[in-house]
């Protein structure tokens, strides 16, 4: 049965690089991604190209994929489904392509990087900075009440292996992460994006149900460890309750009042935990059909990837990380897609360079961190990615 398995993943990944080789023209870009829980994996081609939005409507939107960045004031990329692919993962894909199912390509043919964008951008900081330095002035900006709580993040770029091949690094992130949203964006305009984020920022299901969770606080998980009996810290208890209140008062803001609130729970993302709680709206209920455009504008960037309040917390990062997030910390996913929009934070992530790979994290600050448990908390959340330079 092993085998038949593996025989399905090396067809599916077949298909897949087929597509893309194939149909992707120069100046086009492509999606590939999976939800959570689920094994159909979705690929759409766009020859077109991505078309650059101010704004992200969810309710209007033709079916596609939103790429945004961290900054709220710079162009989001909408990526029409133009050409969309199916695969169902038990070997049944749907398409009308007849070159996807030709599985007698050579190790050459197989590779996709022909196809991949790459970023042009300067991949040095701006300014050489000391993570643990940016946590401690970080707290104490906190200390005299500038700051409820502060998301510092860092990099790490690594030499790109010539065995690392995008699409098997996908299939494997899949495997490992069953609950992540795993996704590949490459555009002329973003460069390749590769990753497995466990936020949720916006859902609007078919049932006019809108959904978002707070997910803060993180420990490491090792298979022996009973999730009914995790011991958090007052430290992580205070951050995760932070991002609890920041959903809550955006709901104020817009007079939301009916809406379910279920946790917090401990869940596993990879190898880290975290404590989530989960927020339902029924629209209908409410006769507030623009809630999920809304309620996106007023999330992005949360404080689980920002801080508290929002201003100064994009100043501080702004003087301090000293390098540009690009996407790391923004948001993406597919909307209108099948009656459904399903956005997520772009956490979890590596970006592929011409030559390097670049890794991000970033950890929440409170007024009880420690910055070198904040540094060991970013190398634990990278390690996630870095295994695919190794392991496929």
């Amino acid at each position: 049965m092993e085998l038949v398995a593996n025989q399905l993943l090396l067809n599916e990944g077949v298909a897949i690089r087929n597509a893309i080789n194939q149909l992707l023209m120069e100046g086009g870009a492509f999606t590939l991604w999976r939800t959570p829980d689920s094994s159909e994996k979705v690929l759409f081609i766009c020859n077109n190209g991505v078309i650059e939005l101010d704004e992200v409507t969810v309710e209007d939107a033709e079916p596609g994929f939103v790429f945004a960045p961290f900054q709220p004031n710079q162009k989001k990329l909408f990526l029409k489904a133009e050409l969309v692919f199916k695969f169902k993962g038990n070997g049944q894909i749907e398409t009308a392509h007849s070159i996807l199912h030709s599985a007698d390509l050579s190790a050459t043919e197989r590779r996709s990087e022909n196809r991949i964008h790459f970023s042009k951008k300067n991949s040095t900081s701006k300014i050489p900075v000391d993570y643990k330095e940016v946590v401690a002035k970080g707290i104490q900006q906190i200390e005299h009440g500038i700051l409820e709580k502060i998301v510092p993040s860092r990099y790490k770029e690594v030499e790109l292996p010539d065995t690392f091949d995008l699409i098997d690094a996908f299939e494997t992130l899949c495997r490992k992460h069953p609950k992540a949203f795993v996704s590949v964006f490459s555009s002329p305009q973003s460069g390749t994006w590769l990753g497995a984020t466990p936020e949720l920022l916006v859902n609007v299901d078919r049932e006019s149900k809108f959904r978002t969770h707070a997910l803060a606080g993180t420990l490491p998980y090792t298979p022996a460890v009973d999730l009914k009996s995790v011991a958090w810290t007052q430290k992580e208890i205070e951050e995760q309750a932070m991002v609890s209140r920041y959903i809550i008062n955006c709901f104020k803001k817009i007079r939301v009042r009916e809406y379910q609130e279920q946790g917090p729970k401990t869940i596993v993302a990879g190898n880290v935990m975290h404590l989530k709680t989960d927020y339902v709206v029924d629209m209908k209920e409410i006769n507030f059909p623009q809630l999920g455009s809304v309620m996106l504008k007023l999330l992005h960037p949360t404080s689980a990837v920002c801080g508290m309040p929002l201003a100064p917390s994009l100043q501080f990062l702004s003087e301090h990380e000293g390098y540009d997030r690009e996407f790391y910390s923004g948001y993406l996913g597919p909307l209108n897609y099948q009656g459904e929009s399903s956005i997520f934070v772009n956490l979890r992530c590596l970006q592929v360079l011409e030559h390097t790979v670049r890794f991000y994290a970033g950890a929440g600050v409170t007024i009880d961190s420690n910055p070198s448990k904040e540094m060991e908390e970013t190398e634990m959340k990278m390690m996630n990615l870095l295994t695919l330079l190794t392991k496929h």
